[in-house]
């Protein structure tokens, strides 16, 4: 027979299709997609400007900051408020551009061509949804980190310039606050995906998850829920018022930041959440597996 003998101690090779595989692939995909450190870098760094240097640069000209007295507004850079101040923009801008990440990762798939030619080589179409969500959520995972680990640097260089007190939030509370920032973020990006795969595509898919993000909830929240008892009720079921609600509960205390505002209690605020990213799994695979994908 001319059969191989695999060598003593030697592993078997690795399925192209495997779910090991398949998550490599998609991390060396999104570290190789631009939009990826385009979309990851700013959200970061928006978090950075709007929570820490521009109340910094208030106090230090000694303004109020949105009707905050300066002594309150250094308060609020300090470390810590590193939890605040890591997350609070996360409900809002950070959701839409986490949004937008997601949609791109299931929706060029049909642009460029490339699922056909994957599940062609043999992974079941939810070993290929699973890799994707998976890689999705470590890239998101270590993004937070990156969110945190530059939040901390710059309160602490705010402390010790202003020779402030640098008392830092305790284990638990960091991992909570972790903990609740990826729940929000996996959240977002699970939405994108789902809408990347209903849709089929990137352009449409972006620009409906855009402006529910942006305009439909805020007009929900803020025009029609004061006016009307439905809508309400109905608010406190959107995605973005309990990322919000997350938010406002693990700051535990005043954020001024657009979309951070307790509708909701902290726990329903995560269930709705988590709701939500598994219903938003559960129907892209639906999508995924009953569909034809040409």
């Amino acid at each position: 027979m001319s059969a191989a003998v695999a060598a003593p101690g030697a592993r078997p090779a690795r399925s192209s299709g495997s779910l090991p595989a398949i998550v490599g692939a998609e991390l060396l995909k999104l570290r190789r997609r631009p939009a990826t450190w385009v979309l990851l870098g700013l959200w970061p760094a928006l978090q950075l400007v709007f929570s820490l240097v521009i109340p910094y640069i208030s106090y230090t000209r000694g303004s109020s900051f949105e009707g905050i007295p300066p002594e309150q507004v250094l308060t609020s850079t300090l470390p810590d408020r590193l939890v605040a101040n890591a997350l609070s923009g996360l409900p809002l801008f950070g959701g839409a551009l986490l949004l937008t990440l997601g949609a791109l990762l299931a929706g060029s798939e049909y642009g460029w061509g490339t699922l056909k030619s994957l599940l062609g080589q043999g992974p079941r179409r939810t070993t290929v949804l699973a890799g994707q969500l998976l890689a999705l959520v470590a890239v998101l995972a270590a993004t937070v980190v990156v969110s945190f680990a530059l939040t901390a640097a710059v309160s602490a260089a705010i402390a010790g310039a202003e020779s402030a007190p640098a008392d830092w939030p305790g284990a638990g509370e960091l991992a909570r606050g972790f903990g609740g920032g990826l729940l929000v973020a996996t959240t977002w990006g699970a939405l994108g995906v789902l809408l990347g795969t209903a849709l089929r595509g990137t352009a449409l898919a972006i620009g409906l998850g855009l402006v529910w993000v942006l305009a439909v909830e805020s007009l929900v929240v803020n025009v029609a829920a004061p006016l009307l008892g439905f809508f309400d009720a109905l608010q406190r079921g959107l995605p973005g018022v309990n990322a919000g609600s997350l938010v406002a509960a693990l700051a535990g205390g005043d954020v001024r930041t657009p979309g951070v505002v307790a509708v909701v209690d902290g726990g329903q605020a995560a269930w709705v959440l988590a709701a939500f990213l598994a219903a938003a799994s559960a129907l892209t695979a639906l999508l995924l597996t009953r569909r034809d994908l040409t």
